[in-house]
């Protein structure tokens, strides 16, 4: 059968990082060990009953059944509207300052090839989600890492970054709370990323996918609280892990005018807008009860208290996390990320991220996912305590 080569575009993508991951733990599987996955960022709880009724509801009415607006309903866009102000007190213009969204990975996808021309230089956190690349690598444009270090609290050191990265940045990606490191950021650094990039004038998107998830009573920032952000940038927020919804694929831009106008363009050439009933329960979400919400959090918290109490038991020296429902832990010495976490995998049968599949900065580190219950994240933990590597 004849074989037709890829184009030079599809040869410039990176590997996809968890799909490897995903092959070393189904191997496991396959010969019959009881693996416990804490590799992936994939919420283990269901959906809220009433969101779930909403879709039950809504996909009755045979509205739903044709074409949804190409950009979406604008329902959803107020929904989306007055939960921005009533979560973070920001005003948005549901017309003009929102764009729905096939997933929040689809929007920061998108956003490198609406903004960026070949050559031109995107800012990336290092480590930071390996999906930033893609974009950039299908716009054929250039990336300049920001380190994220242990002695920053995992916060980009903006005055280590020369001027002349900065004059030739188009964009910028951040994320907080941030997957890998579970960091969370405050309203002061926010004011000065806006500041920056009103001196550099480039844009800044920030990926505000764990928006929902502090762990110790303090609400995580939104980026748009910050005066002037929507100025120069824009925020993603996916309804995947506030509500359980990552199949859902429901996500929403909210920002600078002219970006969200760009990612309706692209988005009006790629598909026709989301199944309307998926809208609607999106809708519901936004605009129902949040005590469900709160629950979730709630629940993250207990695991990892469990969790980190257990590995702290066994001798591995470990910061909770803040932000997420990740941990990034340090690597014993003598490992490096990807050798602990097949060591991990093939000895313990426990699945673990290894921190470099992040990016540079993300060696000596390894993320684990705390998306399984307390009692099977004691049983990890335990099971890594047998190995004895904390004790020698």
């Amino acid at each position: 059968m004849r074989t037709f080569e890829q184009s030079t575009t599809l040869k410039r993508l990176p590997e996809q990082f968890f799909a490897k991951l995903v092959k070393k733990a189904q191997y496991m599987k396959d010969q019959g060990h009881d693996v416990i996955n804490l590799g992936q960022g994939n919420p283990d709880l269901p959906t809220p009953s009433h969101i779930v009724e909403a879709l039950q509801h809504a996909s009755e009415d045979p509205i739903n059944h044709k074409y949804a607006p190409f950009q979406g309903h604008s329902y959803l866009k107020e929904a989306v509207a007055e939960f921005y102000k009533k979560e973070y007190d920001v005003t948005i213009d549901p017309d003009k300052e929102i764009a729905i969204l096939f997933g929040a990975k689809a929007g920061l996808v998108e956003l490198s090839q609406c903004l960026l021309n070949p050559g031109d230089l995107a800012l990336l956190p290092d480590p930071g989600y390996p999906d930033y690349l893609s974009g950039i690598a299908l716009a054929d444009a250039e990336t300049a890492f920001m380190p994220l270090l242990e002695k920053n609290n995992f916060l980009p050191d903006y005055s280590s970054i020369s001027s002349n990265v900065l004059e030739k940045a188009k964009l910028m990606f951040l994320n907080y709370p941030n997957n890998p490191t579970a960091a969370t950021a405050t309203k002061d650094f926010f004011d000065e990323t806006v500041a920056l990039a009103k001196e550099y004038n480039y844009c800044v998107v920030h990926d505000f996918a764990y928006g929902a998830i502090g762990l110790d009573g303090e609400k995580p920032q939104s980026f748009l609280q910050s005066e002037g952000a929507k100025d120069i940038g824009v925020e993603i927020y996916t309804l995947s892990k506030t509500y359980n919804m990552a199949g859902w694929r429901v996500a929403f831009a909210v920002g600078n005018p002219s970006v969200i106008e760009s990612i309706n363009l692209i988005q009006d050439h790629l598909y026709v807008s989301l199944f309307g009933a998926i809208q609607h329960a999106a809708a519901a979400a936004l605009t129902g009860e949040q005590t469900a919400v709160q629950q979730l959090v709630d629940t993250y918290v207990v695991r990892r208290d469990a969790f980190v109490t257990t590995l702290h038991k066994i001798g591995w020296d470990v910061t909770a996390p803040k932000g997420t429902f990740f941990a990034w832990l340090p690597v014993p010495d003598g490992y490096a990320s990807e050798e602990f976490a097949d060591m991990l995998l093939e000895k313990a049968h426990v699945v673990v991220a290894p921190g470099n599949g992040f990016g540079e900065k993300g060696e000596g580190y390894v993320r684990v996912g705390l998306l399984d219950s307390e009692e099977r994240l004691v049983e990890a933990a335990k099971r890594i305590g047998e190995l004895d590597i904390f004790t020698k």
